[in-house]
């Protein structure tokens, strides 16, 4: 596949893991449509590959033997339609974490990694939520708000409050939004839907619902209206112009999960 790539240091070897990550976070949430195409149960084994340049790919394993890099797991495609698929999917997801961590370390092994060296590796990885995390939503992206303003709003006035559905801006366009439209309940906090004034940690706590990232403060960001997860526009495809014509945003798995045609997605009406 890629046996050529060879990453020496531990900063190397962590982007390697980033890139690779990246790309089966990808491949299980915003493209799953087309993943769970290409695992055609009539086709021989196949397993699930990611690279560093953040792409994937579905595809037989390695021919030589022993392989050079680890392989993933075997045949994923044979237990598609024999499970619910958002539990075939976690076990993907599962596989896809030890295959990350048995490249990353062998990596380390091979290029003679001391105890301190790979210590550090493995905090470096540990920082970012598992593609389990991701895929099964346990690393939660909801958007960071107070409590007051969380139980009041509805789906519609949180559309309503900007041009953009359910989006984040930058916290100085937004944090003077919010303070208009919410003045009286701003909080100890200043309130909104992206957060303000002592909000910013908050916001580094929010993590993107495709590649797992954290929130960065110049990102224009959209929620689903269905799961309630967070995305970077970029990985969804969803610029802050076409946001402002969506009525209602699902997220690819949601639009998947519940059948919906390619543009299900994005009920796009003139905004009002």
């Amino acid at each position: 596949m890629d046996a050529q790539y060879n990453p020496r240091t531990v900063e190397e070897v962590f982007r390697d893991y980033k890139g690779r990550r990246n790309g089966l976070a990808r491949a299980l949430t915003t493209d799953v449509e087309e993943f769970f195409r290409q695992c055609d149960p009539e086709k021989e084994n196949l397993c699930l590959y990611g690279f560093p340049n953040e792409h994937w790919e579905v595809n037989l394993p390695a021919e030589e033997v022993p392989p050079e890099l680890p392989e993933p797991a075997l045949g994923i495609n044979f237990a598609r339609d024999g499970m619910q698929e958002k539990d075939w999917l976690s076990m993907v997801a599962v596989h896809s974490d030890a295959w990350l961590l048995s490249v990353a370390f062998y990596f380390g092994a091979r290029f003679g990694f001391d105890k301190s060296d790979r210590k550090r590796l493995f905090g470096m990885i540990n920082e970012l939520p598992t593609i389990f995390d991701v895929v099964s939503g346990k690393s939660k992206t909801k958007a960071p708000t107070n409590n007051n303003h969380s139980n009041s709003k509805s789906k519609s006035n949180n559309k309503m409050k900007t041009s953009e559905p359910r989006a984040k801006q930058p916290k100085p366009q937004l944090k003077e939004e919010d303070h208009e439209d919410e003045a009286p309940d701003a909080g100890e906090d200043g309130g909104g839907a992206a957060g303000g004034g002592g909000g910013g940690e908050e916001h580094g706590d929010t993590l993107c619902g495709a590649c797992g990232d954290n929130y960065g403060q110049d990102e224009f960001w959209i929620g689903c209206d269905m799961c309630e997860k967070w995305f970077h526009g970029k990985c969804v495809k969803i610029t802050p112009a076409k946001a402002e014509h969506i009525k209602q945003y699902k997220c690819p798995s949601c639009m998947g999960a519940n059948g919906g045609s390619s543009g299900s997605n994005k009920r796009a009406r003139p905004s009002s």
